[in-house]
């Protein structure tokens, strides 16, 4: 994801802000740029890719003296990842960088427009540097300008700006995107997270939301909706590892909790007010295309899998599901009228690459659903489509999932209009549900604690049945792959209505089955074949929004209005669930055995 670091003072501004953004890398980016203020004079560099690209462009730069400076590494989200959207983004006289989303920025675009402003940019961040710009004049103060620029912008962001007309200053804003600041004596430095200050400041604050304010002449000035106001900091942590994570305790945690906020990136840009639109692909890729050919390992197989039902419903269309490492020997049938997708959270998966060759040799078109930008599939695919995830560090997948099968089903209505298979009143439904997921993605207080709780029957037995029924049945064998693969207990995901067809004679009281029961969908369905694994003596787990008096334990869950909406909730459970056993069994969570997080081999 996007990262921010900035510094006030008279070291090498260039090398500090190029070793905080590589303490940033770990979060994923596709750009990189820095700016300077030294001597009243602006200087600003940018690079597409990788930081060394960035490091390359500034080989010859020094910088020494008293400054201000500001860095960032971006991941796309408005625009494509070029120089001219990569961050700190120009006005005339200043420099902005921002991580989150002006979800106004389309009105204050207009506004500036009209009144002779030219945009570089795809990007929400632009309209920051030049609303500021555009506010100077009438305030003569850079402070009061950029206070009246902050109380403009809507959604979620974290801001700082530098100007020639302040060239001692670093104006600072958060709200709902973090920022802190770090202290060691006169020397001001700030950061997205803990890792880029780390053996540079010795104490931090962090901003909360709606703080704001100004660095000058080493101090901090600092405002709320109140007006200024003290602040008191903490002593820096010296744990890299550890500042990555956020405070949690594993790197699977956070990105579990970092669910809902990654899923309105993967959708920004992309869900609009009229329709679902994909700048990635234009409509005449798609002529001629008649069916969809996925391809796919592991948890994508199961985030394809679930896409598989929404393709055929909503965009009318037919949809085959391949598990990549069988598709290469099971000499297939390949016809020109079909779209091959692919879906990879590294890009290198092997077996996924080599379908694909397969499918290009075969004449047919192909699309990528992947997470790094310039991975093999990428590059080897006609099309691709970047999830926006950021880097995933735990190596059994939670965030790809999700935003996977978020792209996945925006992808079949994009279809579904485009072909125009899809009734205008669901697709509209559709995209109301859509809008709702970061919400179903949060984790309501206690959660997470019950889930702690009850954890401790489930560590002992023969085995676990995760059901579901139609897109809960990719979800039951997903939940079951995440246990598999850092508790290392023996699960298995099935069809609810399977049970009945031999899998019921395992049921006793020593058989765990996680109940996936969404009111939404199939409901008495689904009941009923629990009540029959119930009155087997299984031990039940019911998630569901309904309750259910056969089950042993229950989670209630918040939503019901739409499957997916239901989908996306219980999924965020089975994952804690599966955390929650591990780290009661004593399990290395982030790096379970036998396992790599990107599989380069068959």
């Amino acid at each position: 994801m996007c990262g921010i670091v900035g510094y006030v003072g008279a070291k090498e501004k260039k090398e500090i802000l190029l070793e905080g953004l590589s303490e940033l890398e770990y979060r994923g980016y596709d750009s990189a740029g820095i700016a300077v203020i030294e001597n009243d004079k602006l200087t600003s560099f940018k690079a597409v890719g990788k930081l060394k690209n960035l490091q390359e462009k500034t080989k010859n730069y020094t910088s020494s003296g008293f400054g201000v400076s500001i860095g960032h590494t971006r991941w796309a989200t408005h625009g494509k990842p070029t120089e001219l959207n990569a961050h700190p983004h120009l006005g005339k006289y200043s420099f902005v960088v921002h991580n989150g989303i002006i979800e106004n920025y389309q009105e204050i675009k207009k506004g500036l427009q009209k009144n002779g402003v030219n945009f570089l940019s795809q990007t929400d961040t632009e309209t920051i540097v030049h609303l500021f710009e555009q506010n100077y004049p009438k305030e003569q103060k850079a402070f009061e300008a950029f206070e009246d620029t902050i109380k403009t912008l809507e959604g979620a962001y974290a801001v700082l700006l530098i100007s020639e007309v302040a060239p001692d200053t670093i104006f600072f804003a958060k709200s709902g995107s973090p920022l802190l600041i770090g202290f060691d004596n006169e020397e001001i430095y700030f950061a997205s997270s803990d890792t880029p200050i780390i053996g540079k400041a010795k104490e931090v604050y962090y901003l909360e939301d709606g703080e704001y304010g100004y660095v000058k002449e080493g101090k901090v000035i600092l405002f709320d909706k109140g007006g200024e106001k003290s602040f008191q900091t903490k002593a820096l942590t010296l744990d890299k590892i550890s500042a990555q994570k956020d405070g949690y305790r594993f790197f699977m945690e956070k990105e579990i909790y970092e669910q809902s906020r990654v899923m309105s990136e993967t959708m920004m840009g992309r869900l609009k007010d009229e329709c679902i639109d994909f700048e990635e692909i234009d409509e005449a890729f798609l002529e001629g295309i008649e069916n969809i050919k996925i391809c796919a390992c592991g948890t994508s197989y199961h985030s394809a899998l679930a896409s598989s039902y929404l393709f055929e419903r909503l965009a009318k269309i037919p949809c085959s599901v391949e598990i990549a490492s069988e598709f290469r020997y099971k000499e297939p049938l390949l016809s020109k009228n079909t779209l091959f997708i692919v879906i990879s959270q590294s890009g290198e998966t092997a077996d996924t690459l080599e379908a694909l060759k397969m499918a290009k040799k075969g004449g047919l078109k192909t699309l990528a659903i992947c997470n790094v930008d310039n991975s093999s599939i990428v590059r080897t695919s006609d099309r691709s489509i970047l999830t926006r995830a950021g880097i995933e560090k735990g190596v059994a997948s939670t965030k790809a999932f999700a935003t996977q099968t978020m792209v996945l089903w925006m992808l079949s209505l994009f279809i579904g209009r485009i072909k125009g298979t899809t009734d205008a009143k669901i697709a509209k439904s559709e995209k109301d549900a859509m809008l709702h997921i970061p919400k179903a993605l949060l984790i309501p207080d206690g959660l997470h604690e019950k889930i702690h709780r009850l954890s401790k029957r489930y560590l002992h037995g023969h085995g676990f049945f995760y059901i579901g029924r139609d897109i809960f049945y990719p979800l039951a064998l997903e939940g079951a792959l995440k246990l598999k693969e850092i508790s290392y207990l023996h699960a298995e995901g099935y069809p609810a209505g399977e049970m009945k067809h031999g899998p019921i004679a395992l049921a006793d009281s020593k058989l765990f089955t996680i109940a996936l029961m969404p009111r939404s969908l199939h409901y008495e369905k689904i009941k009923s074949n629990v009540e029959e694994l119930s009155a087997r003596d299984s031990t039940i787990l019911a998630i569901s929004p309904c309750a259910f008096d056969l089950a042993d334990d229950f989670i209630l869950t918040q939503h019901d209005s739409h499957p997916m909406i239901e989908f996306f909730e219980m999924m965020i459970i089975t994952q804690l669930l599966a955390l929650e056993i591990s780290v009661r069994l004593g399990n290395d969570v982030d790096m379970p055995r036998n396992l790599a997080k990107s599989v380069t081999v068959e």
